[in-house]
């Protein structure tokens, strides 16, 4: 297939890509605000209807969240080409008011501003882009495939309530998973990416005995001292060689100077590329559990857990179809890591999977807008849509055509 014939159908689409996403970005969608997640679902069925796509609102188990979104195209059935976004943002309404920040179009900067641009609206519009190139330069594999695009209500929290969703919609076995976060762009060329560190949640309580600080110090027991002497152990399995970090973010403990705490909370995350390595870490983390050296009462719980998605030979062999379709148009598509989480971590036992299929863009979670230029919002480059979806499109093909 010429690259060229899917590139002028790209641009054919694209003002309606772009008046698509506008209309997205319109709408409050914080995980929380489920109105306005059911909104932003109802509004992308209504933008993939025109393609043949029927639509199934499913709810969501997390409390207070909008329903997930599944939109399906049986083709001659099969396992389907699983296509995956979400619906939410981490910006709840008042921050956006607040910081003024909406849609915020400026061509001499290259940027459009706004919540969800790149994350993950974008990535939505971006499949819709995807999806007209094909039906109009290959009707009859678009016609004959099994599509099924999935939209997470609450990606922006931790669950895996919505990977279980997807998985029953197809089965438990697709031809492919498809993760339209945001896809960088740098001197090496357009990323994609094949793996993602796994993840798990900490927290380590100390229970101490409360006691004056003045008179009867001797009496109590420092459940602040406790949490103290065991935090450089835990933040010392960090560990580049494994591809292994930890971070120790929350410390609470003590109420006042003139008083032995007697309690203290210590939590951190833990990711890692490799599941030993990261169950390496679990397995230390469970062990802190006890009576510290000073006599307090240590409890180690583990608060979450996602599982890594290492990547691996299937990955591989389906990014050399990106590599392939990239070169067809003169650009580099590059094969990298990514230590964030999204829904591949979820979704890749399903099939062979790849991640960052969506736009360039930058500052997701970002709102604010300093005079100094220091802060800048999330934002997506215009400019990405129409190479990406070429890219994804070339590629797709040639999956579905085998």
């Amino acid at each position: 297939m010429n690259a060229s014939l899917f590139q002028t159908a790209a641009e054919r689409h694209f003002s309606a890509a772009l008046d698509l996403l506008r209309r997205l970005v319109a709408i409050n969608s914080f995980t929380a605000n489920a109105a306005g997640v059911e909104a932003v679902a109802r509004l992308t069925a209504e933008a993939f209807a025109p393609l043949g796509f029927t639509a199934e609102l499913a709810p969501c188990t997390i409390p207070s969240t909008g329903p997930h979104l599944f939109l399906t195209h049986r083709g001659n059935g099969g396992d389907p080409v699983v296509l995956v976004t979400h619906s939410d943002t981490v910006f709840p309404p008042e921050e956006e008011q607040r910081n003024d920040f909406k849609w915020d179009e400026r061509p001499e900067e290259g940027r459009i501003y706004g919540p969800g641009t790149i994350d993950n609206k974008g990535g939505t519009v971006l499949i819709w882009l995807i999806l007209q190139i094909l039906r109009d330069c290959a009707q009859e594999a678009f016609a004959q495939t099994h599509w099924l695009v999935a939209a997470n209500a609450a990606e922006e929290v931790t669950g895996d309530d919505f990977g279980h969703a997807t998985a029953e919609r197809c089965a438990g076995k697709a031809r492919a998973v498809l993760v339209f976060e945001g896809g960088p762009v740098d001197e090496r060329g357009w990323h994609i990416v094949t793996s993602r560190k796994g993840r798990s949640t900490w927290q380590l309580t100390a229970e101490g005995k409360a006691a004056h600080a003045g008179s009867k110090h001797h009496e109590g027991i420092n459940a602040i001292d406790a949490l103290a002497r065991v935090l450089p152990e835990i933040a010392a399995l960090t560990d580049a060689a494994q591809e292994r970090t930890v971070n120790i973010g929350i410390i609470h403990g003590g109420t006042v100077v003139n008083r032995v705490p007697h309690e203290a909370l210590a939590e951190w995350e833990c990711r890692a590329t490799e599941p030993a390595a990261l169950q390496q870490a679990d397995d230390f983390f469970t062990s802190l559990g006890g009576i510290a050296a000073n006599g307090a009462k240590l409890t180690a719980e583990r608060t979450g857990h996602t599982a890594a998605w290492p990547g691996g030979i299937e990955s591989e062999a389906l990014f050399h179809l990106w590599h392939e379709a990239a070169a067809a148009m003169n650009l580099t598509a590059v094969s990298v890591p990514r230590g964030g989480l999204s829904d591949a971590n979820h979704l890749w036992q399903l099939a062979p999977t790849l991640d960052g299929l969506g736009p360039h863009g930058g500052n997701a979670h970002c709102s604010e807008r300093s005079a100094d230029g220091s802060k800048l919002p999330e934002y997506v480059e215009p400019a990405s849509f129409v190479p990406k979806a070429v890219m994804n499109a070339l590629a797709l093909l040639k999956l579905v055509s085998h």
